[in-house]
This record gives C-alpha cells, sequence and structure tokens, in this order.
C-alpha cells in the first residue's frame, strides 16, 4: 500500500509529462474573454480557463461572483515561455493605471490583479510593474495593478469558455465598442499586445 502512491505519481507524469511539469498563473484585468483569447495563443501555454478569483463567496457565478474578479488561469511550460515574458504580455493586454475596472467593465469585478503563489513570483510580478512604469514613463504609484497571494479558482460557466472563438462576432463587437484596442495602442504604442521585451 504504501508503494501505491508513488506509482501512481510516476505514471501520471509518464502519461501526462507536460501538465506534471506545468506552472500556472492566476491573472485579472478585465473581462475574462479578451484575456483569455489574448494569452492562449503563446508558444508554451497550454491552456488558458477563465475563472473567478479573489474572493470569499463559494461556487461563484456569473450572475453571483461578489468579491471576486473575473480571472483566468493560465497553465504553461516553463521550459518554453516564462513567468516573465507571460507578464510583459499581460500587461500590455492591460490599462495598468486604471484600478477601478478595465475600459468599459467598471467595478471591483474588473480591476487588475495579478496571484503570486510564492515570493518568487510575487518578486517577478512587482518587477514587471516596476517595467511597466518605466516604459510607460509613469511613477509606480500611477501602476494600479494589485499583486496578492494567489486564492481558489473557480472555473466560469462552460459558455465562457473559449468565448472569442466560439462566438466570434459577438466578441468582436464587445471589444470593439468597448475600446480595448483603441486604449492598448494609445497606452503602450508599437509594444501594444505584444511580449517583446520592455523599453526604457
Amino acid at each position: 500500500m504504501k508503494f501505491l502512491l508513488p506509482l501512481l505519481i510516476i505514471l501520471s507524469i509518464i502519461t501526462n509529462p507536460i501538465k506534471a511539469y506545468s506552472d500556472e498563473i492566476i491573472l485579472a484585468g478585465g473581462c475574462f474573454w479578451c484575456l483569455e483569447h489574448d494569452l492562449e495563443y503563446v508558444e508554451g501555454v497550454d491552456f488558458v480557463r477563465s475563472g473567478y478569483s479573489g474572493g470569499n463567496l463559494n461556487n461563484p457565478s456569473y450572475e453571483n461572483h461578489n468579491g471576486h474578479q473575473e480571472v483566468v488561469l493560465v497553465n504553461y511550460d516553463s521550459k518554453i515561455v516564462s513567468l516573465d515574458e507571460i507578464l510583459r504580455l499581460y500587461l500590455r493586454n492591460i490599462d495598468p493605471l486604471d484600478g477601478k475596472g478595465q475600459f468599459c467593465d467598471r467595478g471591483d469585478s474588473y480591476r487588475p490583479v495579478i496571484f503570486f503563489q510564492n515570493s518568487l513570483e510575487e518578486n517577478q510580478s512587482n518587477n514587471a510593474l516596476i517595467s511597466a512604469s518605466r516604459e510607460l514613463k509613469v511613477p509606480i504609484e500611477e501602476i494600479k495593478v494589485e499583486v496578492k497571494s494567489k486564492n481558489k479558482f473557480w472555473l466560469a460557466e462552460d459558455y465562457h469558455q473559449n468565448f472569442a472563438e466560439n462566438n466570434e462576432f459577438k466578441y468582436k463587437f464587445y471589444r470593439y465598442s468597448c475600446g480595448r484596442d483603441k486604449r492598448l495602442d494609445q497606452l503602450w504604442g508599437e509594444n501594444s499586445k505584444t511580449g517583446n521585451e520592455w523599453s526604457k
């Protein structure tokens, strides 16, 4: 019996090696449809799931997720893509100067948050914010992205997953009417929506 658990772990690694060695990060940046779509095609990202996190409410739903933010869980292979790269792409797909929502979506559910799970991720997240402030040429105090300890991730309803792919017209109309890309281009210029190295 004492050998059963190690045997199961070994079998899990052999049958599913990518997932066994994957890392994950939870990010909030406004509408989870958009953030999921922006991050899921990065080489080294295994999958991105939309959900809720940050609050105390159990079993949140789209109709009631009071205290939670709309988030994405990014599962990635750190041998292919680094957390630093993911954070660069994340920050250039949000407005880090807006702590009261994102674009046309306002309120606590839509404010930007990076959820770290250890001190290394916390330091990397804070360093990314410093780099973003330099690139945007604003004081660090103007960066309104919260960095906080990871909370439970609650998966959103099925119809929210892969929303951009499954509802292309509705997604594009929403994204355009919300002014997301216009604001990103205004903020970040040629680095908008990219994982390019930070400029100084």
